[in-house]
Parts: C-alpha cells; sequence; structure tokens
C-alpha cells in the first residue's frame, strides 16, 4: 500500500476545510449539511470524517485558523520596537488574512465576509464554537494591547489611554469593515488603510472653555 504523505493529508484537509467554508457563507451553518459539504470537496463521507467528526468541529477548525493567523501576526508585530504604525499594521494583516481565502469566492466575490457573518450569528445558539471565539479574540485582543504599549513606550501614542480601550477599538474598526463587505460588496483594504490614516493625522484641539 502506497504510504500517505504529511503533504497530501494537509492538502486533503484544506480542500474540507475550504470546501466546508464556502458552505457555511453561502447558506449558513444551519442550512447546510455534511452531505452539502463532500458534494463542495468532491469528496466522500470516509474521506471527510477522517478528518472531522461533523459540522461543528468543522466551523470550530475554520475559526480557530483564521484567529490562530490574526494572533501570530499581531504578537510578532508587538515584538517589534516600536511596532508598526496601526494603519499600516492593520492593512497588512488584513490583506494576508483576505489573501489566503482569495480563492474562495460566490458569484465572483469573496467568501470570507459573508462567512465572517455567518459565523457571528451561530454563536448565540453554539457555546462550544462561542468559546473557541471567545478564546481566540482575547488572544489577539492581548497581542493588541502589547503593540499599544510598544506605541506609549515610544512616544508615538498619548500614554493616559489604556492600551485595552485601543486595542478594542481597533479590533471594533477591522470587524466593522469586514461586515461592510458582507453586507454592501467588497472594497478594497486601502480605504480601512486610509480611513485609519486620516483619523490618526487630526491634531488634538483644545477643549472648550
Amino acid at each position: 500500500m502506497a504510504r500517505v504523505t504529511q503533504a497530501h493529508l494537509d492538502a486533503r484537509r484544506r480542500q474540507i476545510l475550504d470546501a466546508a467554508a464556502l458552505c457555511f457563507a453561502r447558506n449558513g451553518f444551519h442550512a447546510t449539511s455534511v452531505q452539502d459539504v463532500l458534494k463542495e470537496a468532491d469528496l466522500s463521507a470516509g474521506a471527510v470524517y477522517r478528518y472531522f467528526s461533523g459540522k461543528e468541529e468543522l466551523i470550530a477548525a475554520i475559526v480557530s485558523e483564521v484567529l490562530g493567523e490574526v494572533r501570530a501576526a499581531f504578537e510578532e508585530a508587538a515584538g517589534q520596537s516600536p511596532p508598526p504604525p496601526p494603519d499600516r499594521l492593520v492593512a497588512s494583516v488584513l490583506s494576508r488574512t483576505l489573501a489566503l481565502r482569495e480563492g474562495l469566492t460566490l458569484d465572483g466575490t469573496p467568501a470570507f465576509p459573508r462567512l465572517v457573518v455567518q459565523v457571528w450569528s451561530e454563536i448565540p445558539r453554539n457555546e462550544e464554537l462561542a468559546a473557541v471565539l471567545r478564546e481566540g479574540y482575547n488572544a489577539v485582543r492581548a497581542a493588541w494591547g502589547r503593540i499599544v504599549e510598544g506605541y506609549q513606550d515610544a512616544g508615538t501614542m498619548r500614554s493616559d489611554v489604556p492600551p485595552d480601550h485601543v486595542a478594542r477599538t481597533m479590533i471594533a474598526a477591522v470587524l466593522g469593515f469586514i461586515a461592510q463587505q458582507a453586507l454592501f460588496g467588497p472594497a478594497p483594504v486601502e480605504v480601512l488603510r486610509d480611513g485609519l490614516r486620516a483619523l490618526m493625522s487630526m491634531p488634538e484641539l483644545a477643549p472648550e472653555a
């Protein structure tokens, strides 16, 4: 019997995850069956169940993968002194995340933003998925907090604002931008980058008497 290589196993796992992502983005989690994923991946049930026990494990794996990529990117930035400025950093990480999934499209448009919204809608009903998302969010938030501390140590960001407040705001900006794409259509990452850059350039006005 021919020996199955790790590269083959990784490629098959990727094939299954991409097929599931497309199905979830297209029809939502509850309207998607394992049979839909099998058809999209053009694989047998045995091939899929070798890697995943069912839909819940599939969606958890997709979420964990994305959050892991984002966390690693921000943790790498947190180790730089000083970290890249927020507009460049956010654009770089989001561009990388989208580029890794540029082959996943529905009706010619990127499927990833729609997938993100579908995951959000599932959170109130799926405590296991909520726990995965909560853990990933907290890790990204902590990494952003360290990035902000790097800005403050370098004197490029005011030090009277708690780092966690900035971290939450930056995450909200990215999630809001993704939600806009899901609702209103694609937009280049440069839109978010330029918007942040413009906000960062505003002079601080003296408070009114």
